[in-house]
């Protein structure tokens, strides 16, 4: 077996990977969160947007192919990333005698140390939001109208009470991942590792603000 062959199934490999896919990720969240800051403009401009989203590509693609492409194309990098993230967990218990373990734990922020499970509540989330929001199959209201759908999705507390908790996991998610995937690919001197973490913390506070903003601005009457 060559390098390229052996180099996504080594542990270096695997990280690189994951800060890839990482990265990929955090483009989508951080655009698809402006996109959904729309719904402070009312129904019209929202539903607008919604349909642009789904014309892009036309004629050459019909109408939302490229939109189920991208979603297929992202789904992928789930995938992997999660793929490399488990198997580097269950690889480092391994190797790491107990001693180690326990300093590490007491050395590593709680962000770090929830990584896998905050990975988990987020892969479960990203499925129940498709079929909420996107194909209708978990909504008890689904209609034409994008703005309305959410807006009557939003307005059952259980329903934003679980999305209010996959965006808190989500923050922590992006504050550990993001200065954690730039020093796979790198960037690991002391000096950019404070500005990387600062990074971070803006990214992960300005997200998690922004999606949190929407349900419970649905709840609060601001958005109707």
């Amino acid at each position: 077996m060559n390098q390229a062959q052996s180099f996504p199934r080594s542990s270096i490999g695997k990280k690189f990977l994951m800060a890839i896919t990482g990265l990929m990720l955090l483009g989508f969240v951080l655009g698809h969160m402006i996109g959904n800051l729309k719904a402070f403009q009312g129904a019209e401009k929202f539903d607008a947007y919604a349909l642009f989203l789904k014309e892009v590509g036309k004629p050459v693609l019909g109408k939302g192919d490229f939109l189920w492409m991208a979603r297929l194309g992202l789904l992928a990098a789930v995938g992997i990333h999660i793929f490399c993230a488990v198997s580097l967990t269950l690889q480092n218990r391994k190797a790491r005698p107990v001693g180690y373990k326990k300093t590490a734990r007491e050395a590593s922020t709680y962000a770090s140390r929830t990584m896998l499970w905050g990975g988990i509540i987020l892969a479960l989330y990203v499925i129940y939001h498709i079929l909420h929001l996107t194909t209708g199959h978990a909504h008890h209201d689904f209609g034409s109208s994008v703005y309305g759908n959410m807006v009557a999705g939003f307005k059952q507390w259980p329903v934003s009470l679980a999305y209010v908790i996959a965006q808190i996991a989500l923050g922590m998610h992006l504050f550990h991942g993001f200065w954690s995937a730039f020093r796979t690919l790198g960037a690991n001197n002391p000096n950019r590792d404070k500005k990387l973490r600062a990074i971070a913390v803006f990214l992960a506070v300005a997200i998690t603000a922004g999606y949190l903003s929407i349900p419970v601005s649905v709840m609060a009457g601001i958005i109707q």
